[in-house]
């Protein structure tokens, strides 16, 4: 019988079966027939990966291959054999034909617990394995390792610099959270102004982020931030047009914060009825036109403002603020960028990793009177001839109101924005410590060149703080793809 041959082969070599999965004797240390090692290199067999099993060796000329002895499909298992259970130990059995073969000398008829895994040959070397040794071919050569290779900037990318909380020679004197909110009343909580304010869009070619933040002794003293921030899009599709309108109001009075809401609602107000024609005229590259029509429409927002001063019983020149906007239109092929404002702040451009300060400069006459600029005629009409000026101040007449303080001059800009470029316009709580610390610039360079932040991280680079400047901070950028 098939079984009793089995059994007897299984009984003269003194195991379960053969030499356990994959054809590694269990019991290690054991030879085959003939006394050869898997690792004798007259053979040119490297030793196994485990290294502790002698594993029988073929295919060489003093030691032929032979047949498996381990049975066929009718060798019978009794329960509890680990090798019957073991994963492709089934698959073996059924390919294999049974053979009788030399078996063991060394009688242990209790069968070995397995190896742990790490230690033998993987089930694919396992099933690989005693194929390759009976048809007498060597295993692959493993491939050569590569030599390392130095790293590049394209393999390790330049990374932005981590967020910091200040630069400068130290930390500032306040707090860097707010502290204090300010006094609210119960009938006017529509008065109330929120700490920070963060916005962000994207239209045509630009990106905008913009963001208007207490400043930390506003935070600290309980005060209202005094800074106003409006972003708003008038029209729709490529003729659309989008205003960023911010000003700030009058330091040390109550109302500040009012003045410079009631601004940016009314330039925004004179913007969006007029939208279509200035989207028209940013597309024709029409800049007297530009200019002019600009000018006539924030010279009306603000005295409206100091109508509503008058109104309210407050001095005008107390109910004021500074007012600095830009239009940015929608269509992609248009990449023109207007600047427009009355008062203090900062228009600055990021071109080539350079901060450029290109706020339009506002220059008085200086140097002695010349004829036809800045000098008085030779002479009347009559032809009088005038005698010299003694510079006595004329005193005011009783029956003329005096004469109103100089108002701030009309400033405005009109450029080509380049793809790259990073457009910044800030009111004068970020202008100023740009302009007084170049940690500062150095550190924004380096967080908004390429592409624009999150939200988020751009209300962190905004709020960087630096000691000696604590005002309020508002300020839109626009990333150009």
């Amino acid at each position: 019988m098939p079984q009793d041959a089995d059994r007897a082969v299984s009984a003269d070599r003194g195991d379960s079966g053969g030499w356990g999965v994959g054809g590694v004797d269990p019991r290690g240390g054991a030879t085959d027939g003939v006394g050869s090692r898997r690792g004798d290199p007259a053979y040119g067999r490297p030793a196994p990966v485990g290294g502790a099993e002698d594993v029988p060796t073929s295919g060489g000329p003093e030691n032929p291959p032979e047949p498996s002895d381990r049975g066929g499909a009718g060798t019978r298992r009794v329960e509890g054999d680990w090798w019957a259970v073991a994963p492709g130990v089934e698959a073996d059995l059924a390919q294999e034909s049974p053979a009788a073969g030399p078996g063991s000398t060394q009688p242990d008829p209790t069968p070995e617990p397995p190896e742990p895994p790490g230690r033998g040959r993987t089930a694919d070397h396992d099933q690989d394995g005693p194929t390759q040794d009976r048809e007498g071919a060597d295993p692959d050569p493993a491939p050569a390792p590569q030599a390392p290779r130095t790293a590049t900037r394209v393999d390790i990318p330049t990374l932005p610099p981590a967020p910091v909380g200040f630069v400068g020679s130290g930390p500032p004197t306040y707090d860097a959270e707010p502290t204090a909110l300010p006094p609210a009343d119960p009938d006017e909580l529509d008065d109330l102004v929120a700490d920070t304010v963060l916005d962000g869009a994207r239209y045509g070619a630009c990106t905008l982020r913009a963001v208007s933040v207490r400043g930390d002794s506003a935070r600290f003293r309980g005060e209202p931030r005094r800074d106003s921030l409006l972003t708003a899009r008038f029209g729709t599709g490529e003729q659309a047009l989008i205003l960023v309108a911010m000003a700030t109001g009058a330091r040390a009075t109550p109302g500040a914060h009012r003045a410079a809401a009631e601004a940016c609602h009314w330039i925004g107000r004179a913007v969006g009825r007029s939208h279509a024609r200035l989207a028209q005229d940013i597309s024709a590259a029409r800049r007297g036109d530009l200019k002019s029509g600009l000018h006539r429409l924030t010279d009306r927002s603000l005295g409206k403002l100091r109508a509503s001063a008058v109104e309210q019983g407050t001095d005008p020149e107390e109910y004021a603020a500074t007012l600095r906007c830009l239009l940015l239109p929608a269509d992609p092929d248009c990449r023109i960028r207007v600047f427009f404002g009355v008062g203090a702040g900062g228009l600055f451009r990021l071109r080539d990793g350079e901060w450029h300060d290109i706020e339009p400069r506002i220059t008085d006459a200086t140097g002695e009177p010349v004829v036809g600029f800045g000098s008085l005629p030779t002479e009347t009409p009559e032809g009088d001839r005038l005698t010299m000026d003694l510079g006595i101040p004329t005193p005011p007449s009783p029956y003329e109101p005096a004469p109103e303080p100089p108002r701030e001059p009309f400033r405005f800009r009109a450029s080509v924005a380049r793809p790259g470029d990073t457009l910044l316009m800030c009111t004068g709580g970020l202008a100023d410590p740009l302009r007084g610390e170049p940690e500062l610039c150095e550190y924004l360079t380096e967080r908004w060149s390429g592409s624009p932040p999150g939200l988020a991280a751009f209300l962190a680079d905004s709020q960087v703080r630096v000691k000696g400047y604590a005002d309020d901070r508002t300020a839109a950028a626009v990333w150009e793809a």
